[in-house]
């Protein structure tokens, strides 16, 4: 058995990360999102079977994200997009993951992309590579641009793994996704794994290194709203939990958000959380379904909104 150490560098494309991580929680029945934590425990244990060595001896001594972001102020605009870009930075940053980010560029018909995102992750790989001198460099993208890279690695001793998943699913949006990893990827690759088909495998079902992949179940979040009765006592808190499904009517709509009335406040929505209609459909009357659940702040806000029916009078 091998029993040196065994330096581990771990590189993500975030934007693919993402995508896998979209799948397993929306097309996929573990309806689970991967956990950093759980993924960096399978490596580590991979490696370690692979290079018939303790676990003990393999250790991750550096990890990577790259990916193409929404500045803030645009990111405040879209919900809570930039509330939970900060939650994903603090789960990145308590496992020592060191993020990278570049904003996105508005492409010739108007649609915003990542740009230079991927030359910056394969010269960032390399560098670190050739001074820190890993012993296996973990490559998690589907992108067969890093082939170049993935021989490069090669030539100078570095053993390369590249985690890959083929799959495709529609989004709570409504939105196709296909992905597939590149062939010649997986190719020169030292150790390809063909992760679908491995978290999918039956023998693998109750394997507690597999099963860790995904972040565990939590109980559902609830809170506790609190109002007053009409002789201005106030009436025992009324727990919400953000699964449970209410109704109301449109009372105002505005430029990309409005209200819905839900004594003893209104609730307010953002057009983003708007679903299976558009919010410039809606009218003030209208009848909607919601979720509800808190913002960063600490407010009950409306999530979820669909059309139930209208309620309003035509003149």
């Amino acid at each position: 058995m091998n029993d040196q150490l065994t330096r581990i560098g771990v590189f993500y494309d975030g934007n693919y990360f993402l995508q896998v991580s979209n799948y397993y929680a929306y097309g996929h029945p573990r309806q689970k999102r991967l956990s950093v934590s759980g993924l960096h425990e399978f490596v580590r244990h991979h490696i370690a079977l692979e290079e018939s060595s303790d676990v003990r001896l393999c250790k991750i001594v550096d990890s990577h994200y790259f990916r193409g972001r929404l500045s803030a102020s645009e990111a405040s605009q879209r919900g809570d997009t930039l509330y939970w870009d900060r939650v994903f930075d603090d789960i990145l940053m308590s496992e020592g993951v060191i993020t990278h980010y570049l904003p996105l560029k508005t492409n010739y018909d108007g649609t915003r992309a990542e740009k230079g995102i991927d030359v910056w992750l394969a010269l960032e790989v390399f560098e670190q590579t050739f001074y820190k001198r890993f012993d296996v460099v973990v490559l998690i993208s589907a992108d067969g641009d890093y082939v170049p890279l993935v021989r490069k690695l090669n030539a100078i001793g570095t053993r390369v793994v590249v985690l890959g998943w083929d799959f495709e699913y529609q989004s709570e949006t409504g939105q196709r996704f296909v992905t597939r990893t590149s062939h010649d990827l997986l190719e020169e690759a030292s150790y390809p794994i063909h992760m679908n088909l491995l978290i999918d495998d039956r023998g693998n079902q109750e394997d507690p290194i597999i099963n860790k992949l995904f972040v565990q179940s939590e109980p559902r979040r609830a809170w506790v709203r609190n109002s007053e009765n009409e002789n201005g006592e106030e009436n025992p808190a009324i727990e919400f939990d953000d699964q449970e499904v209410f109704s109301g009517e449109i009372l105002k709509l505005k430029n990309g958000f409005g209200f819905i009335k839900f004594p003893p406040n209104n609730l307010f929505f953002h057009y983003t959380n708007v679903i299976e209609t558009e919010f410039n459909e809606l009218q003030e009357g209208d009848m909607v379904s919601f979720n509800i659940s808190k913002n960063e702040r600490g407010e009950d806000v409306a999530r979820n909104i669909r059309f139930v029916s209208q309620n309003h009078t035509d003149y």
